[in-house]
């Protein structure tokens, strides 16, 4: 077999493995050397779903669509804020396997792939935050890739398993993250069928199918990665510096604003294991005010302060 034969070969397995990721991640695999190069068959449908949002210039727009698409936008961000990121990533309170589970699977609808690859990536970016392993560092490699390049690149499709081994224990967990498109389809599929439904047993409310497709899954999915996304590069970049941490973390209101908690990202990194990052009263952080909800009707419990010592330690010279 000569070598142009063994390279395509390589190209056909490639490409056969891009495409089966769409569906189950354990067909993708790591590959030296590609810390940059972004896997363009991979995240077809990430830009399909960009592409989606144009939809709106042929269906329309009802109140009814959006205020599917605001609901499950603020469904979803809890989700990440409090699930994805808080639990399961720092483990910030404690809760039982069914509700781990379902918070799992809300989640993975947000279509930010699954819990432990979530996990394993935000951890791995405490761990280098700011060095050159962070994948997202808008200093180290960029604002544009730390917002969204990374997300794309082959290097940072599969999961990191070393450093979830917690949560890899857990097989419900392990079978969302291998599958993480299903979720997702199964709430295009019921927000396309709900919205005929509509369609046709009240149409007063002036929706369709695919108006809610357009509206309730591809618009705010798009706006909920890009709210996401401004956690890792706008808020390493825009605002104050109330703690001296090794990073160039920020807090930022409308940030915080914008995603539910997550803009007071200097305090996050100040103290990594807090379920609360607003450490003030006038830090709004909507994601803590439902933890408190969620503990209150004892769904979850032990969620974790910030000992009134930290909070005041490390003070940034000049910081608020």
């Amino acid at each position: 077999m000569n070598v142009n034969t063994l390279k395509d070969g390589s190209a056909v397995t490639r490409f056969g493995r891009s495409l089966s990721g769409w569906f189950d991640n354990s067909a993708v695999t790591e590959e030296a050397g590609d810390a940059r190069h972004i896997d363009w068959l991979r995240v077809v449908p990430y830009f399909a779903l960009h592409l989606g949002c144009f939809g709106v210039l042929w269906i329309g727009w009802s109140w009814t669509a959006v205020g599917v698409a605001l609901t499950l936008y603020a469904v979803r961000m809890l989700a990440i804020t409090g699930f994805y990121h808080r639990y399961f990533s720092h483990k910030a309170f404690r809760t039982s396997r069914a509700m781990q589970f379902l918070f799992a699977l809300i989640g993975a609808s947000a279509v930010q792939r699954g819990p432990l690859w979530w996990a394993s990536q935000h951890r791995h970016h405490h761990t280098h935050a700011e060095d050159e392993e962070d994948p997202h560092s808008p200093h180290r490699h960029g604002f544009l890739w730390s917002h969204t390049g990374w997300f794309m690149a082959r290097a940072n499709f599969t999961t990191r398993m070393a450093v979830v081994q917690d949560l890899a224990k857990y097989p419900e967990l392990r079978f969302l993250d291998r599958f993480d498109a299903l979720v997702p389809v199964l709430l295009a599929l019921g927000l396309y069928a709900t919205g005929e439904l509509i369609a046709y047993n009240a149409p007063a409310l002036a929706t369709s199918g695919l108006q809610l497709l357009v509206w309730g899954f591809a618009i705010s999915t798009v706006v909920l990665y890009h709210a996401t996304f401004t956690v890792n590069s706008l808020a390493h970049t825009l605002g104050g510096r109330r703690y001296a941490t090794r990073d160039q973390s920020r807090n930022n209101l409308w940030l915080a604003l914008l995603t539910f908690g997550e803009g007071w990202h200097n305090n996050h990194h100040h103290f990594p294991g807090s379920a609360r990052l607003g450490l003030y009263w006038w830090e709004i952080d909507l994601t803590y005010y439902f933890l408190r909800l969620l503990a209150a009707l004892g769904l979850i419990w032990d969620l974790r302060p910030v000992p009134a010592d930290k909070r005041e330690a490390r003070r940034d010279v000049g910081s608020a």
